[in-house]
């Protein structure tokens, strides 16, 4: 068993409330569970109004899959108009 982790870190220049950003968290954590089938949440920066920090966390007995499902997490977030890619760390667990 493989587990693939990937800590995301977003900007959301248009939120100026906590309200707002968390319309932008949820639409993109429901996309993306949908998408990719992954386990996703917001981890950190819960009370910053422009920032969140994600963690999707993938589980295959393939290595080149979960790298794959990660690779395809991150260039969908890439090209998300709501949010903007900071930074991400991914880490493979054998």
């Amino acid at each position: 068993m493989h587990i693939g982790v990937c800590k995301i870190r977003l900007r959301i220049p248009d939120s100026h409330s906590l309200k707002a950003k968390r319309r932008v968290v949820k639409s993109l954590i429901a996309r993306l569970k949908n998408r990719f089938n992954i386990a996703i949440a917001e981890v950190e920066a819960l009370d910053a109004h422009q920032f969140a920090v994600l963690a999707a966390v993938s589980v295959s007995n393939d290595v080149g899959h979960l790298n794959k499902v990660i690779s395809h997490v991150i260039t969908f977030i890439e090209t998300n108009i709501d949010a903007e890619l900071v930074d991400y760390e991914t880490e493979f667990f054998f």
